[in-house]
């Protein structure tokens, strides 16, 4: 417990941090469960009824009239709603879609044709007749029943077999990847050298730094993309190019990539460096040897922003790489996917949760580092 700080406090906080583990998961739980369940279910329940039966209003036939057979002078058609394989109870039915729940399940019900039917809760019935069936089609038969939980990989199955959905998981790694590693590398040595080296005008470089950081994206997004379009130009380069995108990732995140790291940088002992610089080392064996080590919790807090910022975006992918089919990365194409199948929930919690496989797996592998990089040099200056 720190100091001065009382047990309700401790207790406060602790049940605050919870609160917020709980805010986080809640939804990315819900999205996964959502994704692995039927279409019908994820029409008439929310996923926390998952592993609970769920009721369901349901229509079912009744075999057809070849298939009756002569019973103590009364013409009887027997079987089950339920299709081989499936379980559930059935609660109540009835013969009009107005009132599938007319009758209670194990009554019998006089029907208008004049025959009777009997539902039981196990799903089989019984149609009975004085008079023979006639006709080609079995009777309809509405009921409730509560289905069991059901889960299923069909969703992704789906999703993966849709046109361009690899290609584009791999554009997106491929835009990412560098997109991340690239402003990490520039911003580490920028901020090594605004933390130890003096030279003239590092106050006002460090000034600019911080005053980039509120330059909102939309704002220089077209002045950046016409210089780049105009250098393309020039060159006589395409201008649609991974390149592009690459160098546009990394001017957005160096501001907050190099004043993180210089915080960080500038926290660390003042005597580690001096005892090196007294042994000879030059400044690059020192950001080399013993400020990159020392600094791994802070470049891991940047990359996973970085990644994470990169990896969903898709207002700069699509303004400097394009729309086109073989480029499209994973946002787009859901987006895609979204405007032709703005019904199919199935569909999109499936392909929503794909995105997020990669930044968790990110996340989860360097979150350890987060906060040690986040609150580091947040005292020291």
């Amino acid at each position: 417990m720190i100091a001065g700080q009382s047990k309700a406090g401790n207790t406060f906080i602790h049940l605050a941090v919870l609160l917020l583990v709980i805010v986080w998961t809640a939804p990315t739980a819900g999205l996964l469960i959502s994704s692995l369940r039927e279409k019908e279910l994820l029409s008439v329940s929310g996923w926390w009824t998952a592993l609970t039966a769920t009721e369901q209003n349901l229509v079912g036939r009744a075999a057809p009239p070849s298939e009756q057979v002569e019973r103590d002078g009364r013409y009887v058609i027997a079987g089950s709603l339920f299709e081989e394989g499936t379980t559930g109870t059935v609660t109540a039915f009835g013969a009009r879609i107005q009132n599938p729940s007319e009758f209670a399940a194990g009554e019998t019900a006089e029907l208008p044709s004049g025959a009777s039917l009997t539902v039981n809760t196990d799903g089989s019935y019984e149609l009975s007749s004085a008079t023979p069936f006639e006709g080609e089609r079995g009777q309809r038969i509405f009921y409730v029943a509560g289905l069991p939980p059901e889960f299923t990989l069909a969703n992704y199955f789906e999703v993966l077999r849709s046109a361009g959905i690899a290609q584009s998981f791999i554009n997106s790694l491929t835009v990412t990847v560098p997109a991340t590693i690239i402003p990490v590398l520039i911003a580490a040595y920028a901020a090594y050298a605004l933390a130890w080296m003096k030279f003239p005008g590092r106050a006002i470089l460090l000034s600019v730094v911080v005053g980039l950081l509120v330059v909102p994206l939309q704002m220089s997004l077209i002045p950046l993309l016409r210089f780049y379009n105009g250098v393309s130009l020039f060159l006589g380069v395409p201008a649609k190019t991974y390149l592009g995108i690459w160098l546009a990732h990394t001017g957005f995140g160096l501001p907050l990539a190099i004043y993180l790291l210089r915080n960080y940088m500038a926290g660390l002992p003042r005597e580690v460096m001096e005892s090196a610089r007294v042994d000879g080392a030059t400044d690059f064996d020192i950001f080399t040897k013993i400020v990159l080590p020392l600094s791994l919790p802070a470049l891991a807090s940047f990359a996973i922003f970085q990644f994470l910022w990169v990896w969903n975006d898709l207002l700069v992918a699509l303004v400097f790489l394009g729309a086109q089919n073989d480029q499209l990365v994973l946002t787009g194409r859901l987006v895609n996917l979204l405007g032709s199948r703005g019904g199919n929930w199935e569909i999109l919690t499936a392909s929503a949760f794909i995105t997020i496989i990669v930044p968790l797996i990110v996340f989860l592998s360097l979150q350890r580092f987060l906060v040690r990089g986040l609150l580091a040099g947040s005292v020291k200056g």
